[in-house]
């Protein structure tokens, strides 16, 4: 059995799932985790992020229900409301980190995150991405080469194509992969008690 994470790294609902994803890890380290970009804004949904009147809304909302916080330096990036999320940039980044790192991909997800919503990075600049593989202990150039390369665009499309397959419609999902079986543990928020429950559950 394997845990598969379907995230947005633009997504402020997986950016509070963090500590959850910290802990269920830590409890479970025997545990695979795939990692797979859900593509919240893609085509037209690609616009400045004003266009979305409820984000800070959402983001009180967020901050109560899982004490995620929210960095001053991501509010200036956001506050005159041309800052565009690009999703499929964030994936190509995803599978970037994932391709030099595979089995830090979950911690590098979160990393990720935190980039955009507490330094106010851009997941579309290749300087987020030697910040963050530097952090990390990881090649830097290795990693910005892999986000410019083309694979990392088929990366983020296969991404999005498992999302589908998968039956995700909605971030942040985790869910137990048992060979063809697989079943949710979390939706959107849940604590790493619930998770375990739920896996505990299918055993």
């Amino acid at each position: 059995m394997k845990l598969v994470y379907i995230f947005d790294a633009y997504c402020g609902w997986s950016h509070g799932f963090t500590a959850t994803l910290r802990e269920i890890i830590t409890r479970h380290p025997d545990l695979p985790v795939e990692v797979v970009s859900g593509g919240l804004f893609t085509g037209d949904r690609r616009v400045p992020i004003r266009e979305f009147g409820y984000v800070q809304g959402a983001n009180a909302q967020i901050t109560e229900l899982t004490g995620a916080e929210f960095g001053e330096a991501y509010e200036r990036l956001i506050a005159d409301g041309s800052f565009v999320m690009d999703s499929e940039a964030a994936a190509r980044g995803v599978a970037a980190v994932r391709q030099v790192a595979p089995d830090r991909a979950a911690e590098l997800a979160t990393a990720l995150q935190h980039a955009f919503y507490i330094d106010g990075l851009s997941l579309s600049d290749p300087v987020t991405y030697r910040t963050v593989a530097r952090a990390a202990g990881l090649d830097s150039d290795a990693v910005v080469a892999a986000f410019e390369a083309p694979e990392a665009q088929s990366a983020a499309r296969a991404d999005f194509r498992r999302t589908a397959e998968l039956g995700v419609t909605g971030f942040p999902t985790l869910l137990a992969l048992d060979g063809e079986r697989a079943v949710p543990l979390a939706r959107g928020h849940a604590t790493a008690d619930e998770v375990d429950r739920r896996l505990a559950s299918l055993n």
